[in-house]
């Protein structure tokens, strides 16, 4: 009885608690808000998105309850008081007038992920009521209405737009001072008129605030921590893709329920405080991409809540900490592109729940074969690559059961890959490539059914069964360059995949693959540097697929017939025998590479079969006759075209430089001529390189240049050239190369108002001209690139070429071979160009100081200031140039000592200080004693190793006064080494003539020896000697007796 009242009376709680639950369900909504949605209903416009439709509002209709309507809340009295249309593909605007804001009970509106393109209205004020407001990733336009301040009951505010949205933010104090309710605030995306410290204040009063996501808003820093101290209540701050510049501020560790921090590319500095880390709640840390970042690891307590650990793209360093295996939560950890060091600890396999393992471009280095990988069974993503590792691939990392992707590639593993079995089924990317594994490549690698990207290239590998790929129906990608391989069959091609991606270059072929005939799906083909020889099969222009071609650095010498119209859009044949005319079947081509063979002749209607192309070289063939003219009539804008290398002549077609798209046009080292003055440049040029050295141009120096406000590069030498120093360049602010070598400029190099000239200035060649007076000391200072320490490469010119979909991108490199002359000896400038500082402004006239100015340039490489009429001394600011390579300051008029200071420069490998007027010692030094003495001859004041032997340890050189020694002529020690010649002559002379004086035998001989002599040198003494003779006779007479 007991037990039944019990039972009755839980019954009736329940339905009593269903009856008060169900009205708030399915109460009746008011008739005017029922009406209020069907004409919201009927004023949408929705977008024709194949992959989404409207699910929501298609629903509605008058003879159902719009309580019970799908996206529609009510409250238990009737009143509609939550709105979901996200995800609606809703287009177009809701204008202030629509019945949306009649909903005055609305709590919860929701129009996320549609496609509203208009202003949001500012009607939205009216809604008073409401506590959620989401209008999220839409395409809104024009200024956030400031009615918003008016919802001072919102709680949760989302107005993050895409990334290309265009929405900005009224001044955020206004906008937030009236809503203290707010504890979610996303504003992801929208532009923010707030900077500096700014926005911290303006937010500072939003003490309920735990949510805060201001993503790529443009604000900027530092952090005021005096507005985020009156915010305790945070859980998760996103602040990624902004300018903060700052370092991280060390409060946010105050923060106790913090759980997500994101400062992503955020320009951050200094060093990464690790109590953050430390902060027991914390479950997410995104620091990626602040390459000015530092920091370490601190040790991980053993009940730390991390689940996701970012870090990649800084300069976090040290060790990875033992400690790393108390992270047990752990799901995602990315170190990629750091500094860290030392071998990968074995606890790294306690972190079971570890999806994605990221540890790629570090200095990562020893086995990894102690650490039981076996353990990491949720492992999905697995990257090392870029590291120094070494030893053998564990084998156990092959058989976990979720891996999908394994990136091994760039270290320094070794042996050779062992068979698989009973191998993942999931695993769709193995990347392998630059080890040194070696031997065959397994075949058991293709049990690996879901395999799509094989990459094993740069290896020693010796075999490969290519008739294996046959069971790997997914397969798309092969990389299999720059190996060994001897490539075998034991089948059929017949069954071979269909893949999209293969890269043979480089794997002792000697013809074309057989299986490649039936690849009809192929985008990709490389089978450059190989030793394939004769023909072209014409049957590689037929599959249809095919995008890109590189057929380079082969021996093949024809194409065969019949030549198909291909749809290759690059094409690369240079460094191979192809002869004859130029081909034109592919019509559809973007960049094509025909240099470096011997084709011999240009088909005078070529513009009209580069329809597309963007990028067209033909150099260093052996091509002969003009320049077609057709070229210029291309459909397309053209924008590199290299012509070097050959053996063209005529003029150049004015046309080619009126191309408005030319950005790279190269026609150096052939024989054009004619007069360069009459070259046209339109004011919208968009040339970056011009490059027309080598050639037999006359005139001046082409006024139009000045045109080229985007020139990176001109090169003019070796020509016949005859102007003034172009002083009409120095409002190109791009400039970074200027060759003008061996041509007749003449006069000074100083122009007015240079001040900011040339601040990416790399190289600069002027010499064998006619150039005379100083140089300018105000005329360098502008050369900023040189200034400044620069410890990566100063990167040459890249051509991006922008063709729909794919986007070609072109390292320009000069093929023409500018050259320095330093110490007789000529350096290539073609490879090393991209780290390359020069200035050469040799064989000249020019004269006065050297300006101390040039010390400053930092990264400098090579300076060249031979063979001119330089005066005063050599600079001891010189000193500072610590990357200089070669100084060059021969057959000049330079006094003084060497400055001590030259011995800094420890990369200095040529030296050439000869033809001077320099005295002193030579200073001693590491780098100096290599020099020959070659470097310092012609110097007479100069003395010590390598010119004269000093075997004296300790002498000091002597100090001079205008080019002399102090006290010259007057006695200040005894040189013996001179004493000893003055003392030998001194008594050798004394002895010859003593004896003439002293000996009168001696002497008689003495004198008729010399009488004979004379007369048989000039016999004609004999008769003018006059009354000479007879004392000549007396002599002899008396010699007689």
């Amino acid at each position: 009885m007991k037990h039944l009242l019990q039972y009755f009376l839980l019954l009736f709680l329940i339905t009593t608690v269903c009856f008060a639950i169900i009205p708030a369900v399915h109460s009746r909504c008011f008739k005017d808000q029922q009406l209020s949605l069907l004409h919201l209903k009927k004023s949408l416009q929705f977008y024709p998105d194949p992959l989404s439709y409207p699910t929501k509002v298609t629903s509605w209709n008058s003879s159902t309850d719009c309580c019970s309507w799908v996206g529609v809340t009510c409250s238990s009295d009737g009143h509609v008081v939550g709105l979901d249309l996200s995800n609606e593909t809703i287009s177009g605007g809701i204008g202030n007038s629509s019945s949306l804001f009649d909903l005055q009970h609305l709590q919860s509106l929701n129009l996320a992920d549609n496609y509203f393109d208009h202003e949001i209205p500012s009607a939205i004020g009216k809604l008073v009521n409401l506590r959620y407001l989401n209008l999220s990733y839409n395409t809104y336009f024009g200024e956030i209405p400031i009615e918003i301040s008016r919802l001072t009951r919102l709680v949760v505010l989302d107005m993050s737009g895409s990334e290309d949205s265009n929405i900005t933010s009224p001044k955020l104090s206004m906008l937030f001072h009236n809503l203290t309710e707010l504890a979610e605030l996303y504003f992801d995306h929208v532009h923010l008129s707030a900077e500096g410290t700014h926005w911290s204040q303006a937010i500072s009063n939003l003490t309920n605030l735990r949510v805060l996501s201001l993503s790529d808003t443009g604000i900027s820093g530092p952090i005021d921590q005096f507005s985020f101290a009156q915010l305790q209540s945070f859980s998760v701050i996103r602040l990624g893709f902004n300018d903060i510049s700052a370092t991280v501020p060390g409060f946010f560790a105050n923060f106790s329920e913090l759980t997500s921090l994101s400062l992503r590319s955020c320009g951050l500095k200094g060093t990464f405080p690790n109590e953050i880390l430390e902060v027991p709640t914390l479950q997410t840390l995104y620091l990626s991409t602040n390459d000015e970042l530092h920091g370490t690891l601190p040790e991980f307590p053993s009940n730390a809540s991390l689940r996701s650990l970012v870090l990649s793209d800084t300069k976090f360093s040290g060790l990875l900490p033992d400690s790393i295996g108390n992270l047990k939560k752990l799901s995602l950890l990315d170190l990629s592109s750091c500094s860290f060091y030392g071998s990968i600890p074995e606890s790294i396999a306690n972190l079971t729940q570890l999806v994605g393992l990221q540890l790629g471009s570090n200095c990562f280095n020893g086995s990894i074969d102690s650490i039981r990988w076996e353990n990491l069974i949720n492992l999905v993503d697995l990257q090392m690559d870029g590291n120094l590792l070494e030893g053998s691939i564990p084998s156990s990392l092959f058989y976990l059961p979720l891996l999908t992707r394994l990136v091994l590639s760039g270290n320094q593993f070794s042996g050779k890959l062992h068979a698989f079995a009973n191998t993942s089924s999931n695993l769709y990317s193995l990347e392998l490539s630059f080890n040194n594994l070696e031997g065959p490549i397994p075949t058991s690698i293709f049990n690996f059914h879901r395999l799509q990207i094989l990459f094993l290239s740069s290896n020693n590998f010796t075999g490969f069964l290519f008739s294996g790929p046959q069971q790997l129906r997914t397969l798309t990608a092969i990389d299999l360059s720059h190996n060994g391989l001897l490539m075998f069959s034991d089948g059929s091609y017949s069954t071979f995949p269909e893949i999209e991606f293969l890269d043979l270059a480089s794997t002792n072929l000697r013809t074309f693959p057989d299986f490649l005939r039936n690849q009809s799906k192929l985008i990709s083909l490389d089978l450059s540097e190989n030793q394939i020889q004769g023909k072209i099969p014409h049957w590689i222009w037929s599959l249809n697929h095919l995008d890109y071609l590189n057929l380079s650095c082969n021996s093949l010498v024809t194409l065969e017939a019949p030549l198909h119209n291909s749809t290759v859009l690059t094409l690369d044949l240079h460094s191979n025998q192809l002869q004859g005319q130029i081909p034109t079947f592919i019509p559809f081509a973007v960049y094509l590479d025909y240099s470096s063979n011997h084709f011999n002749s240009i088909p005078s209607d070529i513009g009209y079969f580069l329809t597309f192309t963007l990028s067209f070289s033909l150099s260093s063939n052996n091509l002969h006759g003009l320049i077609p003219v057709s070229i210029c009539n291309v459909e397309t804008d053209i924008q590199i075209l290299d012509l070097s290398n050959n053996f063209l002549s005529g003029i150049i077609p004015p046309c080619l430089t009126a191309m408005r798209s030319l950005r790279v046009l190269n026609l150096a080292r052939n024989n054009l001529t004619g007069t360069i003055s009459n070259f046209q440049v339109t004011e919208d040029s968009s040339l970056e390189i011009l490059e027309l050295g080598g050639n037999q141009l006359g005139g001046q120096f082409p006024k139009s240049l000045g045109n080229c406000t985007r020139l990176q590069v001109l090169n003019l030498g070796n020509n016949r050239i005859t102007d003034s120093f172009p002083c009409l360049l120095k409002n190109i602010s791009t400039l970074r190369v200027l060759v003008l070598q061996s041509n007749n400029f003449y006069g000074g190099i100083g122009c007015p108002n240079t001040y900011g000239t040339w601040p990416m200035l790399q190289i600069i060649h002027l010499a064998h001209n006619n150039f005379t007076g100083e140089i300018p000391a105000m005329f360098l200072t502008a050369w900023q690139v040189m200034m400044t320490t620069n410890n990566g490469s100063l990167s040459i010119v890249k051509v991006h070429l922008d063709h729909g979909a794919r986007i070609t991108y072109v390292d320009y490199s000069f093929e023409d071979g500018i050259t320095v002359t330093s110490k007789g000896s000529q350096m290539d400038l073609l490879k090393i160009l991209s780290i390359f500082t020069l200035i050469d402004f040799s064989c000249n006239n020019f004269s006065g100081p050297i300006p101390k100015e040039i010390g400053e340039f930092k990264s400098l490489h090579v300076l060249n200031l031979s063979g001119n009429a330089f005066t005063g001394e050599i600079p001891p600011s010189f000193g500072n140039m610590g990357v200089l390579e070669s100084l060059d300051l021969s057959h000049n008029k330079l006094s003084g000592q060497i400055p001590p200071q030259l011995v800094k420069l420890t990369f200095l490998e040529v030296l050439d200080l000869s033809n001077n007027q320099l005295v002193g010692r030579i200073p001693t030094g590491t780098q100096f004693s290599t020099f020959p003495k070659d470097s310092f001859t012609g110097n007479k004041g100069l003395w010590g190793p390598p010119l004269t032997v000093d075997d004296k340890a300790g002498l000091q050189p002597p100090a001079t006064v205008n080019g002399r020694p102090p006290n010259f002529g007057h006695h200040r020690e005894v040189n013996w080494d001179l004493i000893s010649v003055e003392i030998g002559f001194t008594f050798g002379f004394g002895v010859a003539v003593g004896s003439l004086v002293l000996c009168k035998r001696w002497s008689k001989w003495y004198y008729r020896a010399m009488y004979n002599i004379l007369l048989k040198i000039f016999p004609q003494l004999e008769e003018r000697i006059g009354i000479h003779r007879g004392h000549v006779h007396i002599n002899q007479r008396w010699w007689r007796r």
